[in-house]
């Protein structure tokens, strides 16, 4: 079985990933609503 300071140091990395996730979706969400990103409409017409 695995010991504490183990555990808190793999515990101490996926919090540190979970934020730096939710940080940069939050950031993207933020510059979609600022208009900063469009989502442009690309249509492939066959010739």
């Amino acid at each position: 079985m695995a010991d504490r300071g183990s555990l808190k140091f793999v515990g101490f990395i996926f919090a540190t990933v979970t934020m730096a996730v939710m940080l940069t979706a939050t950031m993207v969400v933020k510059s979609y609503a600022d208009g900063v990103y469009t989502i442009e409409d690309t249509a492939f017409v066959r010739q």
